[in-house]
Order: structure tokens, then sequence, then C-alpha cells
């Protein structure tokens, strides 16, 4: 006998497209377009599976699924919404939703789905017990749909999560919205970014430390690891950290164990870890700079976030949100145009989110009229480009100017982070001068030779990429 399935869709056209695509697969497609006619349907027939929007045409889709679980209890729903939105995912996941596809969606991807459902019914899937108000993320983008979705699956479990993505794409966020939205809600959320840390006190700032264990310990400290028990721990710029640290790092993940700097006592955890990185670990794992069985305890669940300039189409959902943080921090309230959302589609956005988010508020604080146009977007921001541009000649001052304003490092951190996001790149300035000449590089840079060679094993160059260049 086929397996039935029953569509609440009332978009005609997508309706029919996924009623050919599921009888090719055997199955028997029921399709109504409303909550009343699918109640009825449900009171009369038993089905394998259910398809449903979450705009109909009298109610929420989503809303609605408590009548569809009292009368099938066990029935695997498939959410499918044109409202994509994180809100939307986690509400998808909260009604314990077997899988939730934002549209457009793959039409493989969704007979997949249906196949995987019916042959596991009331299996159901990851619930999110929380609450929507506040949610940190922005976009609609079908990059962001991915995002979205594979937070929902990691919300009720404790897997650890690598979170993947260039500077100012909004890592952090990821892993705040895994906490806030998941079963550990209730505990603590601690970040810590390891490329801020001195490589000297970065175990103690893990681990904490005893009283004397070290010249200035002057009193016992409770590490990272302890002060997030509970609850969840953000590893950010995973990649910084100094192998020895990474050593301790992976006891501690595998055990559930930390020991304090100078100490004896053996501490049980109980943390959940997300890290994230903006380096490819993968060439460090080569170079012998980053452990490859840490990236592996570490990469269970990789969540990648796309640049800014790959979801452009969330550039106006991004503005108008800062434009209303801005206003709620006592900057002027405005409003924004279509043509000034356009014109902020033009950079390139190399800071990302960061970055957009400071040229709003730069916007919010400079724009003279109550709505902002097109022209004051190129007069605030786009000439700000071109003067960045033309700085470009007086070298690493201009570029350490741009590169505080555009990263925002957290206070008490600035030196540390200017040294993180500048060393690489001064190093493989000075190899392409020298084309890749290692004592005339370090001559150029005035350090030891053994010293650039062993930061350049660190931070995962090779010398030899930079022969020949000019």
């Amino acid at each position: 006998m086929a397996k039935k399935v029953l569509l609440v869709e009332d978009d005609p056209a997508i309706a029919t497209v996924i009623k050919a695509a599921l009888g090719d697969e055997g199955y028997q497609v029921d399709h109504c377009e409303s909550i009343v006619r699918r109640d009825e349907r449900i009171a009369t027939e038993t089905y394998d599976v259910m398809l449903t929007d979450v705009v109909l045409t009298d109610g929420d889709g989503i809303e609605s699924i408590a009548t569809v679980r009292a009368a099938q209890p066990q029935l695997p729903i498939i959410v499918l919404s044109a409202q994509n939105t994180l809100d939307t995912a986690v509400r998808a996941a909260e009604t314990e939703a077997f899988e939730y596809f934002p549209k457009p969606f793959d039409l493989d991807e969704l007979v997949l789905a249906v196949n995987q459902a019916a042959s596991s019914r009331g299996s159901g899937a990851p619930s999110a017990e929380a609450e929507n108000d506040g949610l940190p993320m922005v976009g609609r983008s079908r990059a962001m749909q991915q995002v979205y979705r594979m937070i929902t699956r990691v919300l009720r479990n404790d897997l650890t999560v690598l979170v993947l993505g260039e500077s100012g794409t909004g890592k952090e966020l990821v892993a705040e919205a895994i906490h806030q939205l998941g079963h550990r809600k209730s505990g603590p959320f601690v970040a810590v970014n390891a490329a801020a840390i001195p490589r000297d006190l970065i175990e103690s700032e893990l681990f904490g430390h005893e009283k004397g264990a070290f010249t200035g310990a002057i009193a016992q400290s409770i590490g990272k690891f302890e002060q997030a028990n509970g609850g969840t721990l953000f590893l950010d710029e995973i990649g910084d950290m100094p192998l020895e640290a990474q050593t301790r790092l992976l006891r501690a993940l595998q055990s559930g164990r930390i020991r304090r700097v100078g100490g004896r006592q053996e501490i049980r955890i109980d943390v959940r870890i997300v890290a994230a990185t903006n380096r490819d670990l993968q060439p460090m794992i080569a170079a012998g700079t980053f452990r490859e069985d840490l990236f592996y305890r570490l990469n269970v669940v990789p969540i990648e976030l796309p640049p800014l300039r790959d979801r452009t189409e969330d550039i106006g959902p991004l503005a108008r949100h800062f434009l209303h943080l801005a206003a709620e921090e006592g900057l002027p309230r405005h409003q924004i145009s279509d043509e000034a959302i356009a014109a902020l589609q033009t950079p390139s956005w190399p800071g990302n989110v960061r970055e957009l988010r400071n040229a709003i508020y730069r916007l919010a604080l400079l724009a003279r009229e109550d709505v902002i146009d097109d022209a004051t977007v190129r007069e605030v921001v786009s000439s700000r480009e071109e003067r960045q541009s033309d700085d470009d000649r007086f070298g690493y001052q201009a570029a350490l100017t741009r590169w505080v304003a555009v990263s925002n490092p957290a206070h008490g951190t600035m030196y540390h982070s200017a040294l993180a996001a500048f060393e690489k790149p001064l190093f493989e300035h000075a190899l392409a001068e020298t084309h890749g000449n290692q004592v005339q590089a370090a001559k150029l840079l005035g350090i030891n030779r053994n010293t650039l060679r062993k930061r350049l094993a660190e931070l995962a160059i090779y010398p030899e990429e930079f022969a020949g260049r000019r």
C-alpha cells in the first residue's frame, strides 16, 4: 500500500511541484490549502508524513501544529516557510518538526526528507525549549537559512560545534544563539578569545591557577572552564591557541576534568564547547601548529558563516536592525530608503557585519534627515572607502587605524589583538620583499632567524610560496 502524505500548502504552483515529485516516489498525496481542511483530513485519515506551510489562508501553520499532535501524536511533520528567519526555524524545532525547509528549497532534499520521515515515523527532531525574544541573528538569505537549520539541530544535545568564518561575520552570535535557545540556557555563557590572551597566561585563563603557582599568582584564580560549569564555553580564535595549551585543552575535552595550574586535584567540569576560528586549520595541522586530534574533537558539528559579500540581500534587514539598536543606545532615530540600501550593497565590506554595523552607527550620527538616502550613504560610507584607498600609500599606520575602526577590539585586548592581526601579513610582506629568503627576511624584520622560522611554522606561512614574487 502506498504511503500517504498530507500536503498543507496554499500556493498552487508549489503544491503541484511537490505532489508530482512525491507521486513519482510512489506516495499518495492529499492536498489542502487551509488549517480547517487540514483538520478535517486529520480527523478522518491516517498519514505517514505531513508537510505544512507556515503562513496559510486561515492561520499560522506552526502555531496550529498542536491540534495535529493531539490527533496523530506520532506523525512526522516537515515545515516549509517563506518567512526565512531564525525565529521561524526555532519555532519549527520547538514543535518537534522532523525537518524545516526555507523557501525556495531543493526539491531533491525535500523528497529525501519525506523518505526519511516516512521510514522513521514519530522519531521527531530536536526541540528548542526557548523563548524567541531577543534572537541574536538577522538575515534571510539562503546561506543564512543553512546556518539556522544547523543551529536548531544542536539545541537539545551537547555536541561540540566549530564555527568557521571570516572576522566580523558573527561567530560569537552563533555561540550565543546555541546557548540562549538550547537546554543549557539557565547556565552561564562564558567567552574567551585565544588571540587576545598572552601565550604564557592562556592556560591560567582557561583552567585557573592556585596561589603561588607562578610569579604574580598572589591568590587562587578560577578559570573559564569552571566559570562556565553547567553552561557553555565559547573558545574564539581557537587557531591562535599555542600548542601547549592545545594539549591541555584536548585532555580536558576527553576526560571532562581539568586541573588548575599549580594544582594537584582534578576538577570535574560540565560544559558545552563552541569553538570558532577565522583561519583554515588544515594547513596549520600540516605544519604542526595545530593538533589534528584536537581538530577532530572540536569539528563534530561545523557551522560555516558566509561573508557579507556573499549575502548582500541581508544588508537591508541588517541595516534597519542596526539603526534600531543605534536609536535604543541614544543616537538619532532614522529610517533608511531602498536607494540607500542599494548603495550599501555596493561596498565589499571586508570587515563583514561588524564593519556594516559601525557604518550604520556612523550614518545614524551624521545623517541630517529623518530618512537616510543614497546620497548620504555615498557621502558618509563610500567616500570614506575612497579615502582609505588613497591612504594606502601611508602604509601600516593607515592600515592599523582602519583595523581598529573595523574590528572594534574589546577593552583591554587591543595590543594582543593587533599583534595577532598584523603579525602574519607583516611576515608575508617581508618574505615577498625578499623572494622567500628567510635570512634576508629576518634581517629586514630585525629578528633572529630561528625566531622567524619558529613563527612561520606557528603561523602556517610557507617561504617557498614567495620564491620569485615581487
